[in-house]
């Protein structure tokens, strides 16, 4: 007489053992938010001011209330989506740095686009706002990304250059007094039309659909890098450039379409804040894209890491200002 073993659930002890697995890693972030925090603190403190209702503030413009939380999300949806930009070139081995200027091309095609008057329905004019601007990213990520490929040239250096190409090039085209599209007099595109503007989501509050976006990019891009022979690839390159040639992956392929996929996210980064709360492009440096690589770091370049960063990096967004106007401590801190 035989006996066999219960039925276990092997898929839900995957899952648990992932879980656990990740537990340090979590930890460890929430660890060294935390020693920041205390390092601010001291700062604070050692500036002659009280860091407790300095953060009180900060707790309160970033969560206290319905506008404050709808405030730290649209301060978090181009971070979250410039976080998972960095995060897709990092695990492919490569530190894209160039993610301001491409959200920076990003932001002023989708600009212009958006002030394009032709009388198109809001069905067609936003997504081909959001499409263009998209595409104008991508290609200022694809440009680094293929000179890696082809000649060997490091991304650092040749991404670092096209941020300074794309801040000379949305300067021409803002300060171009022929050019209708444009308010030279405002360094600003013209406004966006309502057709192309992203919808608001809350009455009396600054939340667009554009967190909607970075969240549903966030689970795109973690089907892709997890449950796609292609994220398979970009991964193993990341790994080990040797192991991915032995096992017959195209390095140069794989890196150039990844650096394409970073800049796409960073374009659309770029769009969503044109698009969602300037509803113009203004040629005004904010540096949403190097704080991105932050997000990135912070996140462990993970696509749900990410979001979890990108929401706390848009709290403290959110919550300076208050810390500053209630506590009287700069929103540099």
């Amino acid at each position: 007489m035989s006996s066999q073993a219960p039925p276990t659930d092997a898929g839900a002890a995957t899952a648990w053992q992932r879980l656990l697995a990740g537990l340090p890693t979590l930890l460890s972030s929430l660890l060294a938010v935390a020693i920041a925090l205390a390092a601010g603190g001291v700062v604070i403190a050692l500036s002659g001011d009280n860091p407790i209702p300095a953060y009180q503030a900060l707790f309160e413009g970033a969560f206290g209330g319905q506008r404050a939380i709808a405030e730290t999300l649209v301060m978090a949806a181009p971070l979250i989506l410039g976080g998972l930009a960095f995060a897709v070139a990092a695990r492919a081995g490569l530190f894209n740095i160039g993610i301001e200027g491409q959200m920076v091309m990003g932001g002023l095609a989708a600009g212009l686009t958006a002030a394009v008057d032709v009388g198109l329905p809001a069905f067609v004019h936003l997504p081909l706002a959001l499409i263009v601007g998209t595409i104008a990213g991508g290609i200022w990520g694809f440009i680094p990304g293929i000179l890696k490929a082809k000649t060997g040239a490091h991304e650092v250096i040749t991404t670092i250059m096209l941020n300074y190409l794309a801040y000379r090039i949305i300067t021409v085209v803002i300060g171009r007094e022929d050019l209708p599209l444009v308010n030279p007099a405002l360094q600003a595109t013209q406004p966006a039309l309502e057709a192309a503007e992203l919808p608001r989501l809350l009455e009396g509050t600054r939340l667009h659909a554009g967190i909607i976006i970075a969240i549903l990019a966030a689970v795109v891009i973690w089907y892709m890098l997890y449950r796609t022979v292609f994220g398979y690839k970009l991964r193993t390159v990341g790994l080990s450039a040797g192991a991915a040639a032995y096992a017959g992956f195209s390095w140069g392929r794989t890196i150039a379409v990844a650096m394409l996929i970073s800049g796409l996210l960073a374009g659309l980064g770029g769009t969503v804040d044109t698009l969602g709360l300037q509803g113009r492009f203004y040629n005004v440096a904010i540096g949403l894209g190097f704080t991105s690589i932050a997000v990135g770091l912070v996140g462990r370049n993970q696509p749900f890491g990410v979001v979890l960063s990108g929401l706390l990096f848009g709290a403290l967004a959110a919550g300076a200002t208050k810390m500053q106007n209630t506590a009287g401590i700069s929103r540099d801190i």
